[in-house]
């Protein structure tokens, strides 16, 4: 499933703009049964009738943007591990049945491939966001126990898998696709995907609800990912959801919007946030001396032997 790589953020674009003529459509067409004094349009609203279109100017840059709703032929479901507080993500195609899997965790691997036996599911792709060094990815005993699934991690990561990717590559599942967009500064094999249809970015540990990974060891560098949160993320429409690969606070999900207006952090100058990452003093990770050297070899040891 290589692909050729793509020029960068080509297809986002190209998904956005045709997203974006498809949202006109739909608004004009709804406007068109507002009647001119509908109590329901603030101040800052006007419109001009012409042959039935219409001009929506928005009301404020403070209001929170309606969420894309998901299509009727996409699966979605998160998942947590309570001990290491990582998210992972089931998204299928419901009619071909194809399913992937991003940031699967070792010990809930045989939860992950029962829920994807019970609902019907073909796992195609175990795919990582980076490599792990809080848990052990799930991806080789995905493998084990659903077999013709494939891994997937970032070339730059420095892990095994069945597949490495680019920015660019899509990861496709029926008629659905991940976009990948490569935002190294946790790690240097940091990639956050995006569904532009459906609206959802997985941004792994780069950006998390109302914070970020920290970037002082394996390849960590602040500055690198501050460039890549502002520069990628957060140029991304800002209904788009949000979902990380961990959360310590029960938060399922945000938003661009959200990110781009309360994150503590990201919210700050480069230099402020340099120098607040440079002094987080955070104890070393628990499971690291562990989760690194298994995810290298893309989880394939340290399988429970009860199979």
């Amino acid at each position: 499933m290589r692909v050729p790589k793509l020029s960068v953020f080509s297809t986002l674009r190209q998904s956005l703009l045709a997203q974006s003529k498809s949202n006109s459509i739909k608004s004009i067409r709804a406007l068109s049964t507002i009647p001119l004094k509908s109590k329901n349009l603030c101040p800052q609203q006007t419109f001009v009738t012409q042959k039935t279109q219409f001009r929506l100017h928005h009301c404020s840059g403070n209001m929170l943007p309606p969420r894309i709703p998901f299509s009727e032929d996409f699966f979605f479901r998160q998942l947590f591990d309570t001990e290491s507080s990582t998210y992972t993500y089931l998204l299928a195609d419901l009619n071909t049945h194809e399913a992937i899997i991003i940031d699967p965790v070792l010990e809930q691997a045989r939860r992950d491939a029962q829920l994807i036996k019970d609902l019907g599911f073909t796992l195609k792709y175990a795919v990582n966001t980076h490599m792990h060094a809080d848990h052990i990815t799930g991806s080789g005993w995905l493998k084990q126990l659903l077999p013709g699934c494939k891994s997937v991690i970032s070339a730059a990561s420095g892990a095994k898998a069945d597949i490495k990717i680019h920015e660019g590559d899509k990861v496709e599942f029926g008629r659905h696709a991940i976009e990948s967009l490569a935002t190294p500064g946790h790690t240097n094999g940091c990639m956050t995907y995006v569904i532009p249809e459906q609206g959802c970015v997985f941004t792994g540990d780069t950006l998390l609800i109302r914070g970020c990974g920290r970037t002082d060891f394996q390849e960590g560098n602040s500055k690198n990912l501050y460039d890549n949160v502002h520069s990628k993320i957060f140029t991304l429409p800002e209904n788009y959801r949000i979902y990380p690969a961990h959360d310590y606070k029960g938060q399922l999900e945000s938003s661009v919007f959200e990110e781009k207006r309360y994150n503590p952090r990201l919210t700050k100058s480069l230099e402020e946030f340099v120098k607040i990452m440079d002094n987080l003093n955070l104890p070393y990770p628990k499971k690291i001396d562990k989760s690194l050297p298994a995810n290298k070899e893309c989880g394939v040891y340290d399988i429970p032997k009860e199979q």
